[in-house]
Formats: C-alpha cells, sequence, structure tokens
C-alpha cells in the first residue's frame, strides 16, 4: 500500500515542528504550563509522535539523543534517514510510508521493535545491526523471494514477523518454510504459531535445515576466526611488532624488487636465499616476541601508576569530606546558636566566629588540595621517568636487532654480486652449463649492468628495514609523549575541578551566613 501525496504541501521536519510536536506531547497539568513556559530540551525527550504530517523526509532529529521511541507512520517519507544519532531508540514506526529500501539504521543496535509495513521494500536487508530486535512489522510491501525470510535467521531475538500482503505470503509454503527456518518465532502475522505447525514445519524442511546449519556454521566459525585475526593484530599493534611474528617483513622486500627476484634464479643462489630468508624471520620472531614482553611491561608500570593515583586521590578525598562532616556538623548548631540568640552583640560575636570558621574550612580543604597536587606531581614525574627509561630500552634493543637485519643483508648483497659476477665471467668465458631465464640473461650486458642490478636490489632491501624501523620508533615516541601530555592535562583538569568545587561550597557556606546577617535576626 502506497501513500499519495495529498493536497497539503509535502513538509521536512524543522526545529519550529519538533518543538510543537514536543510541547503538545509534553507533561500536563502544572508541570506542562512550566514546561512550555521554560521550553523542553529536545535531549530529555524520551517519545516522540510525528503522525499524519505529511512528512517528506526525516530530518533535525540529531538533538533527541535520548529518545526511546519515534512514531513517523502515515507520512510521505521516501528514504529512511537522518536516525544515525539516534543510539537509544528501542521503538520506531515507519509504517504507511512510500520507502522503497531498509537503510540508514546501522547506529540502531538497541532497537527491539521496528514497524516498515505499507511501503515499497522488495528485500529485507541491512538490518545486521539490529541485533535486539525482536518485533518486525513488513506486512503489505512488495517482498516476493523466500530468501528473505533465511536473511532474518541470524536475529536471534526475533519472536514477532508479519509478512501478511507481501507476495511472498501468498506461496504455498510460506507458513510451514517460515516456521521451519525461523523455529524461535513465536507469532506470525498476528498469530501464535502451535507446537504442531513447528513440529511438521520441521520435519518438512530438516534436510534442508541441516545443510543450511553446516553452512552457518562454517561462516560463523570463519567470522570468529577472523574476529580473533584482528583481536591479535590490534594487541600487536598496541606492542608496535604487528606483522613481525612472520616473514612479512622480508616477503615485502621483494614485492617490489624485480631485479632481485631475476637474480634469484642464478645457480646456487636459491640455498643462499634460503638461508637468508630464514635467519632473517627469525631475528623479526626475537623483535616481536621482545615486544610483547616489553607491552606488558609498559601495561604493568601504567596500571601500577593508575592504582596510585586513585589511592592517593581517594585517601585525600577522605580527609576532605572528614573535615566537611565535622563542619557541618558544628554548622548547624551554630546557626541554631545564632537564631536562638536575643543580642545583636551575641550574635555579631557568632556570626564573626562562624565566618572564622568558614574561613578555616577553606584553607583546610585547600591546604588538602595542594598537598595532593605535590603528591600526584612526584608520582606523575616518576611515571613518566620510568615510560621514557622503558620505551627508550624498547627503541635501543630494537634498534640493535634491526641492524643484524642490515647485516644479514649485507652479507647476502655481497655473496649474491659474487655469485652474479663470477657467473658473467663463465658467460664471456662460454663456460656456463645452465640454462638462464631470458629475463635474467639480459642483465649480464656487462659489469656494470650486474653491479647496478645487485645494488637496486639491495637499495629496496634496505629501504624496507629501514622504514619499518623508523615506523616503529616515532610510533612509540608519538605514543609516549602523548600518554605523558594526557597525563599531565587530565590533572590540571582535575585539579581545577577540585578548586571549583571548594569554592563553590565555601561561596554557599558565606552566602548562607551573609543572608542570615541581612535577615530579621540582626534587626
Amino acid at each position: 500500500m502506497n501513500r499519495l501525496y495529498n493536497s497539503m504541501k509535502p513538509r521536512v521536519m524543522d526545529n519550529n515542528m519538533l518543538k510543537l510536536a514536543v510541547g503538545e506531547q509534553g507533561p500536563r497539568q502544572e508541570a506542562g504550563q512550566l514546561a512550555k513556559q521554560e521550553g523542553i530540551l529536545f535531549k530529555d525527550v524520551l517519545s516522540l509522535q510525528l503522525d499524519f504530517e505529511n512528512i517528506l523526509r526525516i530530518d533535525n532529529l540529531w538533538q533527541f539523543e535520548n529518545l526511546r521511541k519515534l512514531q513517523l507512520d502515515n507520512n510521505i517519507i521516501e528514504r529512511i534517514e537522518g536516525l544515525e544519532n539516534l543510539t537509544h531508540l528501542v521503538w520506531l514506526d515507519l509504517s504507511f510510508n512510500n520507502i522503497e529500501t531498509i537503510e540508514g539504521l546501522d547506529t540502531l543496535a538497541n532497537l527491539e521493535d521496528l514497524s516498515l509495513s505499507s511501503n515499497r521494500i522488495a528485500k529485507i536487508d541491512s538490518l545486521d545491526a539490529l541485533v535486539k530486535l525482536q518485533v518486525l512489522s513488513l506486512g503489505n510491501n512488495q517482498i516476493g523471494n523466500m530468501m528473505n525470510i533465511i536473511y532474518l535467521r541470524q536475529f536471534k531475538a526475533l519472536r514477532t514477523l508479519s509478512l501478511s500482503g507481501n507476495p511472498i505470503a501468498e506461496e504455498e509454503d510460506y507458513k510451514m518454510f517460515t516456521c521451519a527456518y525461523l523455529p524461535d518465532l513465536v507469532y506470525l502475522d498476528f498469530r501464535r504459531i502451535d507446537d504442531h505447525m513447528a513440529k511438521l514445519a520441521a520435519i518438512k524442511h530438516q534436510y534442508s535445515i541441516d545443510d543450511l546449519k553446516h553452512q552457518e556454521n562454517l561462516t560463523q566459525a570463519r567470522r570468529e576466526d577472523e574476529q580473533a585475526r584482528q583481536e591479535d593484530l590490534e594487541e600487536h599493534k598496541a606492542a608496535f611488532v604487528e606483522h613481525l611474528n612472520d616473514s612479512f617483513l622480508f616477503d615485502s622486500m621483494y614485492a617490489e624488487d624485480i631485479e632481485g627476484n631475476k637474480l634469484g634464479c642464478l645457480p646456487g643462489v636459491r640455498e643462499l636465499f634460503e638461508t637468508y630468508k630464514d635467519k632473517f624471520v627469525i631475528i623479526c620472531l626475537n623483535i616481536f616476541e621482545y615486544g610483547l614482553k616489553q607491552q606488558e611491561k609498559r601495561k604493568a608500570e601504567l596500571d601500577s601508576f593508575d592504582e596510585c593515583i586513585q589511592e592517593a586521590i581517594q585517601d585525600n578525598q577522605a580527609q576532605g569530606k572528614y573535615r566537611i562532616a565535622q563542619f557541618e556538623e558544628k554548622h548547624l548548631l551554630s546557626l541554631s546558636a545564632i537564631r536562638d540568640e536575643s543580642e545583636l552583640i551575641n550574635i555579631e560575636k557568632k556570626i564573626e566566629e562562624y565566618s572564622e570558621d568558614i574561613t578555616e574550612l577553606f584553607n583546610v580543604l585547600m591546604t588538602l588540595e595542594m598537598q595532593l597536587v605535590e603528591q600526584l606531581e612526584e608520582t606523575i614525574n616518576m611515571f613518566e621517568r620510568n615510560i621514557i627509561d622503558l620505551v627508550g630500552l624498547f627503541i635501543e634493543n630494537v634498534q640493535s636487532l634491526m641492524a643484524q637485519c642490515r647485516d644479514l643483508e649485507n652479507h647476502y648483497h655481497e655473496k649474491l654480486l659474487e655469485t652474479s659476477i663470477n657467473t658473467l665471467e663463465k658467460i664471456v668465458k662460454g663456460e656456463l652449463e645452465e640454462d638462464l631465464p631470458d629475463g635474467l640473461r639480459a642483465l649480464f650486458v656487462n659489469k656494470g649492468t650486474i653491479v647496478n642490478a645487485v645494488g637496486a636490489s639491495h637499495d629496496i632491501h634496505l629501504l624496507k628495514i629501514d622504514n619499518r624501523e623508523d615506523e616503529l620508533v616515532t610510533r612509540i615516541n608519538s605514543w609516549c609523549t602523548n600518554l605523558v601530555d594526557k597525563i599531565h592535562k587530565d590533572e590540571i583538569t582535575r585539579n581545577r575541578k577540585r578548586v571549583k568545587e571548594i569554592n563553590q561550597y565555601i561561596d554557599h557556606m558565606q552566602s548562607e551566613l551573609d543572608n542570615m546577617e541581612g535577615s530579621d535576626i540582626i534587626d
């Protein structure tokens, strides 16, 4: 069923429409009047109803960041869009519109109930992010392929499905197929699925479903393997040694080395090459293992630092709370004593004493904060020295291991050059017994050509090694600098916040006293 443009002009959701809707749907009686006077913040709205508004396009909803329920049915909306910020949405009604494609729902991971009935949708897809989906209404659309039902198997929480009014629902095997392939479904097209039908459906499609389950299990296993690989890669990146646990760096040296690959076909070079590769990969593995161990040390250092910081802050806060509790206990007695006092001179004296107590509390709290600042500064400086030392040691040892990689490359280069020149001499004398591939033989024009080819290969290899070392050093130095900077900035922010809290509290106490001085007590 398609919504037609009526005589009313198509509308786009703007602030005026949203303000009006929020105002009309807001709280009633006295609270509602107050809300209308002061305005309701869009971020505080949990439910929004915008049906029968002739809306053509969804827009301006980004401020409704805490919205749970959105009703947009019976409009002329053509595209699902503008919902990306509504990450808390649980219920969404887009029925009776002109939507042709399911899209724009990728951020709605909390959505449980989705209605898209009476639109122009021909395919069920792009719902993968809706992992909590329980109710899906797609009646009166243009869905005709039974494979759409198989797509819904991934939604393990789905219990209610409506597809009536679609071409698919006219298929003879529609109900049996749906019940068989969606065995956890409770309601289909507004009717509860009885156990007898569910059993018959499972028996009828048993073999097909067994094959499908097998494929799903394989897909799930591949997905889990890929996820595990990604998690490992992120761990290795955090240690700055990704792709050093295999031959990746060595292989990359030859990926663009045309001459080097040709020269590898020289007689006697293959064995030399394999020995070189084995030793090179072992060094990379040493860097990798060392990097992981150093990452654990850096993590332990950071965890210990965080623990020390939190312990110092908590101890300091406990002292501050204790002094405030003492003050407030005396505070109530002081206020009571001032109110009970009838003599003006005594009142003024008590007020002065109370003012001195406030000043004393301020000094105590600020002293505690200054002590904490000094304590944290010492802890931060010690951590900074330790982490810089750890990073420096890591870089020093990695550079030493990378130097070993260069030594291997230099040795291979010398042997390859020696072999190449010997081969050239044999070619010139006609003593070469082996046939060389055409591409390789073309390099043996003269000694200069061979030296240049071997040198170009050598330069490519050294550049790859240098680049990987530079990347590692740059990244870990940047990590260390950013970490230390953040710690210092966080401490500045914490200190400013605490000083502001102390001042606000003292100002409140002083204001309460000032109000008392200006009250009828003095009069």
